[in-house]
Protein backbone atom coordinates (compact mmCIF):
# COMPACT_ATOMS: atom_id res chain seq x y z
CA UNK A 1 0.00 0.00 0.00
CA UNK A 2 1.22 3.46 -0.85
CA UNK A 3 2.02 5.54 2.23
CA UNK A 4 1.85 9.29 2.73
CA UNK A 5 3.64 11.97 4.69
CA UNK A 6 0.92 13.81 6.59
CA UNK A 7 1.12 17.14 8.41
CA UNK A 8 -1.38 18.19 11.07
CA UNK A 9 -1.53 21.97 11.51
CA UNK A 10 -2.84 22.93 14.94
CA UNK A 11 -1.66 19.59 16.31
CA UNK A 12 -1.97 20.58 19.98
CA UNK A 13 -5.57 21.85 19.76
CA UNK A 14 -8.76 19.89 20.47
CA UNK A 15 -9.41 19.06 16.81
CA UNK A 16 -5.74 18.58 15.87
CA UNK A 17 -5.21 16.01 18.61
CA UNK A 18 -8.36 14.20 17.53
CA UNK A 19 -7.25 14.24 13.89
CA UNK A 20 -4.12 12.33 14.84
CA UNK A 21 -6.14 9.86 16.93
CA UNK A 22 -8.56 9.27 14.04
CA UNK A 23 -5.69 8.76 11.59
CA UNK A 24 -4.35 6.10 13.95
CA UNK A 25 -7.72 4.45 14.63
CA UNK A 26 -8.63 4.21 10.95
CA UNK A 27 -5.16 2.95 9.98
CA UNK A 28 -4.62 5.73 7.49
CA UNK A 29 -1.41 4.86 5.59
CA UNK A 30 0.86 7.43 7.23
CA UNK A 31 4.55 7.09 6.48
CA UNK A 32 5.68 10.11 8.48
CA UNK A 33 3.52 12.35 10.67
CA UNK A 34 4.50 16.00 11.06
CA UNK A 35 2.70 17.80 13.92
CA UNK A 36 2.81 21.57 13.42
CA UNK A 37 1.66 24.39 15.70
CA UNK A 38 2.54 27.91 16.79
CA UNK A 39 5.83 28.74 18.46
CA UNK A 40 4.34 28.43 21.97
CA UNK A 41 3.73 24.71 21.37
CA UNK A 42 7.26 23.92 20.21
CA UNK A 43 8.83 21.48 22.65
CA UNK A 44 5.60 19.60 23.28
CA UNK A 45 5.20 16.05 22.03
CA UNK A 46 2.30 14.10 20.56
CA UNK A 47 1.80 10.35 20.66
CA UNK A 48 1.16 8.53 17.39
CA UNK A 49 1.16 4.73 17.15
CA UNK A 50 2.99 4.59 20.47
CA UNK A 51 5.78 6.90 19.33
CA UNK A 52 6.43 10.35 20.77
CA UNK A 53 6.79 12.95 18.03
CA UNK A 54 7.98 16.52 18.75
CA UNK A 55 5.76 19.40 17.65
CA UNK A 56 7.44 21.73 15.16
CA UNK A 57 6.78 25.39 14.51
CA UNK A 58 4.51 26.10 11.56
CA UNK A 59 6.46 27.98 8.89
CA UNK A 60 6.10 28.70 5.19
CA UNK A 61 8.58 25.96 4.26
CA UNK A 62 7.10 23.30 6.57
CA UNK A 63 5.46 21.33 3.75
CA UNK A 64 8.38 20.06 1.71
CA UNK A 65 7.77 16.37 0.94
CA UNK A 66 4.32 16.44 2.61
CA UNK A 67 1.54 14.94 0.49
CA UNK A 68 -1.47 15.75 2.71
CA UNK A 69 -1.93 18.47 5.34
CA UNK A 70 -4.87 18.56 7.74
CA UNK A 71 -5.37 22.15 8.92
CA UNK A 72 -7.22 23.05 12.11
CA UNK A 73 -5.67 26.24 13.42
CA UNK A 74 -8.18 28.93 12.46
CA UNK A 75 -9.01 30.88 9.32
CA UNK A 76 -6.16 33.40 9.57
CA UNK A 77 -3.55 30.63 9.82
CA UNK A 78 -5.12 28.76 6.91
CA UNK A 79 -5.19 31.84 4.71
CA UNK A 80 -1.51 32.51 5.41
CA UNK A 81 -0.05 29.00 5.24
CA UNK A 82 -2.34 26.89 3.02
CA UNK A 83 -1.07 28.61 -0.17
CA UNK A 84 2.51 27.75 0.86
CA UNK A 85 1.49 24.12 1.30
CA UNK A 86 -0.22 24.01 -2.10
CA UNK A 87 2.85 25.56 -3.72
CA UNK A 88 4.93 22.74 -2.22
CA UNK A 89 2.63 20.16 -3.83
CA UNK A 90 0.62 19.34 -0.71
CA UNK A 91 -3.15 18.79 -0.75
CA UNK A 92 -4.69 20.80 2.08
CA UNK A 93 -7.83 19.64 3.90
CA UNK A 94 -8.85 22.71 5.82
CA UNK A 95 -11.15 22.72 8.84
CA UNK A 96 -11.51 26.51 9.10
CA UNK A 97 -13.98 28.85 7.43
CA UNK A 98 -11.24 30.37 5.25
CA UNK A 99 -12.07 28.66 1.95
CA UNK A 100 -15.52 27.08 2.43
CA UNK A 101 -17.41 29.50 0.19
CA UNK A 102 -14.62 29.89 -2.37
CA UNK A 103 -16.09 28.79 -5.71
CA UNK A 104 -12.81 27.07 -6.60
CA UNK A 105 -12.64 25.03 -3.38
CA UNK A 106 -14.85 21.93 -2.94
CA UNK A 107 -16.76 21.73 0.35
CA UNK A 108 -17.02 18.04 1.13
CA UNK A 109 -18.92 15.63 3.34
CA UNK A 110 -17.98 12.20 1.94
CA UNK A 111 -21.40 10.62 2.60
CA UNK A 112 -23.01 13.45 0.63
CA UNK A 113 -20.76 14.69 -2.17
CA UNK A 114 -17.69 12.47 -2.20
CA UNK A 115 -16.98 13.03 -5.91
CA UNK A 116 -16.24 16.71 -5.22
CA UNK A 117 -12.97 15.64 -3.56
CA UNK A 118 -11.45 15.28 -7.02
CA UNK A 119 -12.47 18.80 -8.11
CA UNK A 120 -9.83 20.37 -5.88
CA UNK A 121 -7.04 22.73 -6.92
CA UNK A 122 -4.91 21.98 -3.89
CA UNK A 123 -7.42 22.82 -1.14
CA UNK A 124 -10.49 20.92 0.07
CA UNK A 125 -12.67 22.54 2.72
CA UNK A 126 -14.21 20.78 5.71
CA UNK A 127 -17.68 22.23 6.44
CA UNK A 128 -18.85 23.73 9.72
CA UNK A 129 -19.53 21.07 12.36
CA UNK A 130 -23.23 21.86 12.66
CA UNK A 131 -23.65 21.75 8.88
CA UNK A 132 -21.92 18.37 8.52
CA UNK A 133 -24.25 16.42 10.77
CA UNK A 134 -27.34 18.03 9.26
CA UNK A 135 -26.51 17.39 5.59
CA UNK A 136 -25.63 13.75 6.27
CA UNK A 137 -29.29 13.34 7.23
CA UNK A 138 -30.75 15.75 4.67
CA UNK A 139 -29.10 14.22 1.58
CA UNK A 140 -30.94 10.86 1.41
CA UNK A 141 -34.23 12.56 2.26
CA UNK A 142 -33.69 15.22 -0.39
CA UNK A 143 -32.96 12.53 -2.99
CA UNK A 144 -36.33 10.92 -2.26
CA UNK A 145 -38.71 13.76 -1.35
CA UNK A 146 -37.00 16.98 -2.57
CA UNK A 147 -36.50 19.48 0.23
CA UNK A 148 -38.09 22.94 -0.08
CA UNK A 149 -37.21 24.48 3.28
CA UNK A 150 -35.27 23.70 6.47
CA UNK A 151 -35.70 25.37 9.86
CA UNK A 152 -32.96 24.37 12.29
CA UNK A 153 -32.23 25.29 15.90
CA UNK A 154 -28.92 24.06 17.29
CA UNK A 155 -27.76 23.17 20.79
CA UNK A 156 -23.99 23.33 20.43
CA UNK A 157 -21.45 22.15 22.99
CA UNK A 158 -18.60 24.24 24.36
CA UNK A 159 -15.96 22.08 22.66
CA UNK A 160 -17.07 23.69 19.41
CA UNK A 161 -15.67 26.96 20.72
CA UNK A 162 -12.26 25.55 21.67
CA UNK A 163 -10.21 25.01 24.80
CA UNK A 164 -10.95 28.46 26.28
CA UNK A 165 -14.66 27.66 26.22
CA UNK A 166 -14.10 24.29 27.88
CA UNK A 167 -12.02 25.97 30.60
CA UNK A 168 -14.71 28.59 31.24
CA UNK A 169 -17.40 25.95 31.72
CA UNK A 170 -15.18 23.82 33.94
CA UNK A 171 -14.27 26.78 36.14
CA UNK A 172 -17.84 28.02 36.43
CA UNK A 173 -19.10 24.58 37.40
CA UNK A 174 -16.33 24.29 40.00
CA UNK A 175 -17.12 27.83 41.25
CA UNK A 176 -13.49 28.91 40.91
CA UNK A 177 -11.92 32.00 39.27
CA UNK A 178 -11.89 31.81 35.48
CA UNK A 179 -8.60 30.83 33.91
CA UNK A 180 -9.92 32.09 30.58
CA UNK A 181 -13.12 33.76 29.43
CA UNK A 182 -14.51 32.84 26.03
CA UNK A 183 -18.16 33.88 26.29
CA UNK A 184 -19.65 37.30 27.13
CA UNK A 185 -21.94 35.68 29.72
CA UNK A 186 -21.79 32.65 32.03
CA UNK A 187 -22.23 29.36 30.17
CA UNK A 188 -22.82 27.07 33.17
CA UNK A 189 -26.58 26.60 33.82
CA UNK A 190 -27.24 28.89 30.85
CA UNK A 191 -27.88 28.95 27.09
CA UNK A 192 -26.36 31.58 24.81
CA UNK A 193 -28.19 32.30 21.51
CA UNK A 194 -24.95 33.74 20.20
CA UNK A 195 -22.36 31.80 18.18
CA UNK A 196 -19.83 33.92 16.29
CA UNK A 197 -20.45 37.56 15.39
CA UNK A 198 -23.82 39.21 14.71
CA UNK A 199 -24.60 40.76 11.34
CA UNK A 200 -26.82 43.81 10.79
CA UNK A 201 -29.85 41.64 9.97
CA UNK A 202 -29.70 39.99 13.41
CA UNK A 203 -28.30 36.65 12.25
CA UNK A 204 -24.95 35.35 13.45
CA UNK A 205 -22.11 34.21 11.24
CA UNK A 206 -22.69 30.62 12.40
CA UNK A 207 -26.30 30.79 11.24
CA UNK A 208 -25.32 32.18 7.85
CA UNK A 209 -22.68 29.44 7.50
CA UNK A 210 -25.31 26.75 7.94
CA UNK A 211 -27.46 28.29 5.23
CA UNK A 212 -24.72 28.91 2.68
CA UNK A 213 -22.82 25.67 3.25
CA UNK A 214 -25.93 23.49 3.00
CA UNK A 215 -26.77 25.00 -0.38
CA UNK A 216 -23.21 24.55 -1.65
CA UNK A 217 -22.87 20.94 -0.44
CA UNK A 218 -26.26 19.75 -1.72
CA UNK A 219 -25.94 21.79 -4.90
CA UNK A 220 -29.53 22.99 -4.61
CA UNK A 221 -31.12 26.33 -3.73
CA UNK A 222 -32.85 25.00 -0.63
CA UNK A 223 -34.21 27.59 1.79
CA UNK A 224 -32.47 27.27 5.17
CA UNK A 225 -32.98 29.38 8.28
CA UNK A 226 -31.10 28.75 11.50
CA UNK A 227 -30.87 29.77 15.14
CA UNK A 228 -27.64 28.59 16.76
CA UNK A 229 -27.30 28.28 20.53
CA UNK A 230 -24.36 27.43 22.80
CA UNK A 231 -25.31 25.12 25.68
CA UNK A 232 -23.38 23.89 28.77
CA UNK A 233 -22.58 20.47 27.28
CA UNK A 234 -18.97 19.33 27.10
CA UNK A 235 -19.15 17.45 23.80
CA UNK A 236 -21.68 16.80 21.03
CA UNK A 237 -23.97 19.10 19.08
CA UNK A 238 -27.75 18.61 18.92
CA UNK A 239 -30.16 20.01 16.34
CA UNK A 240 -33.91 20.33 16.09
CA UNK A 241 -34.63 20.21 12.36
CA UNK A 242 -37.94 20.91 10.65
CA UNK A 243 -38.08 19.96 6.97
CA UNK A 244 -40.68 20.83 4.36
CA UNK A 245 -40.66 18.54 1.31
CA UNK A 246 -42.09 18.92 -2.17
CA UNK A 247 -43.42 15.34 -2.10
CA UNK A 248 -45.51 13.53 0.48
CA UNK A 249 -43.77 11.34 3.03
CA UNK A 250 -44.50 9.23 6.08
CA UNK A 251 -42.64 8.62 9.31
CA UNK A 252 -42.02 5.01 8.27
CA UNK A 253 -40.59 6.04 4.91
CA UNK A 254 -38.28 8.61 6.50
CA UNK A 255 -37.17 6.15 9.16
CA UNK A 256 -36.49 3.39 6.62
CA UNK A 257 -34.48 5.72 4.37
CA UNK A 258 -32.35 6.93 7.26
CA UNK A 259 -31.74 3.40 8.56
CA UNK A 260 -29.94 2.60 5.31
CA UNK A 261 -28.21 5.98 4.91
CA UNK A 262 -24.40 5.97 5.19
CA UNK A 263 -23.08 7.39 8.46
CA UNK A 264 -26.54 7.57 10.07
CA UNK A 265 -27.82 5.66 13.11
CA UNK A 266 -31.53 5.84 13.87
CA UNK A 267 -32.43 5.95 17.58
CA UNK A 268 -36.17 6.46 17.55
CA UNK A 269 -38.16 4.64 20.22
CA UNK A 270 -39.46 7.43 22.49
CA UNK A 271 -41.88 5.07 24.27
CA UNK A 272 -38.78 3.42 25.76
CA UNK A 273 -36.85 6.68 26.17
CA UNK A 274 -34.65 5.97 23.16
CA UNK A 275 -33.55 9.08 21.30
CA UNK A 276 -30.20 10.67 20.42
CA UNK A 277 -28.30 12.45 23.18
CA UNK A 278 -24.85 14.07 23.10
CA UNK A 279 -23.70 12.03 26.09
CA UNK A 280 -24.13 8.87 23.99
CA UNK A 281 -22.80 10.35 20.75
CA UNK A 282 -19.56 11.40 22.46
CA UNK A 283 -16.41 9.96 20.84
CA UNK A 284 -18.38 8.28 18.04
CA UNK A 285 -18.26 8.98 14.31
CA UNK A 286 -21.92 8.43 13.42
CA UNK A 287 -24.74 10.94 13.08
CA UNK A 288 -27.67 9.93 15.28
CA UNK A 289 -31.27 10.80 14.44
CA UNK A 290 -34.55 10.33 16.29
CA UNK A 291 -37.79 12.01 17.43
CA UNK A 292 -39.01 11.45 13.86
CA UNK A 293 -42.54 12.82 13.59
CA UNK A 294 -44.82 14.53 11.13
CA UNK A 295 -45.30 18.29 11.16
CA UNK A 296 -49.05 18.59 10.86
CA UNK A 297 -48.93 22.36 10.19
CA UNK A 298 -47.66 21.98 6.60
CA UNK A 299 -48.58 19.55 3.78
CA UNK A 300 -45.28 17.59 3.62
CA UNK A 301 -43.37 18.28 6.83
CA UNK A 302 -41.23 16.26 9.20
CA UNK A 303 -39.44 16.99 12.49
CA UNK A 304 -36.12 15.39 13.40
CA UNK A 305 -33.63 15.50 16.28
CA UNK A 306 -30.00 15.10 15.09
CA UNK A 307 -26.96 14.60 17.33
CA UNK A 308 -23.28 14.06 16.57
CA UNK A 309 -19.84 14.45 18.14
CA UNK A 310 -18.72 17.84 16.82
CA UNK A 311 -15.00 17.19 17.31
CA UNK A 312 -15.05 13.84 15.52
CA UNK A 313 -17.61 13.71 12.67
CA UNK A 314 -18.04 17.47 12.88
CA UNK A 315 -14.35 18.07 12.25
CA UNK A 316 -11.55 15.51 12.61
CA UNK A 317 -13.22 12.37 11.27
CA UNK A 318 -14.76 14.17 8.31
CA UNK A 319 -11.32 15.54 7.40
CA UNK A 320 -9.74 12.09 7.57
CA UNK A 321 -12.60 10.63 5.52
CA UNK A 322 -11.87 13.27 2.87
CA UNK A 323 -8.22 12.17 2.90
CA UNK A 324 -9.32 8.53 2.56
CA UNK A 325 -11.46 9.41 -0.45
CA UNK A 326 -8.57 11.37 -1.94
CA UNK A 327 -6.20 8.37 -1.89
CA UNK A 328 -8.79 5.68 -2.63
CA UNK A 329 -7.71 5.23 -6.24
CA UNK A 330 -3.98 5.69 -5.66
Amino acid sequence: MKRYNVAVVGATGLVGRTMMRVLEERNFPVDQLLPLASERSVGKEVLFHGKKIPVRKLEADSFNNIQIALFSAGASVSKEFAPHAVEAGTVVIDNSSAFRMDANVPLVVPEVNRAQVFAHHGIIANPNCSTIQMVVVLKPLHDRFRIKRVVVSTYQSVTGAGQRAVSQLEDELAKRPLREKKFPHPIAFNCLPHIDVFFDDGYTKEEVKMKQETVKILGEMIAVTATTVRVPVMGGHSESVNIEFEKSCSVKEVRDILKSAPGVVVQDDPANNVYPMPINAFDKDDVFVGRIRMDETIPHGINLWIVSDNIRKGAATNAVQIAEALIANS
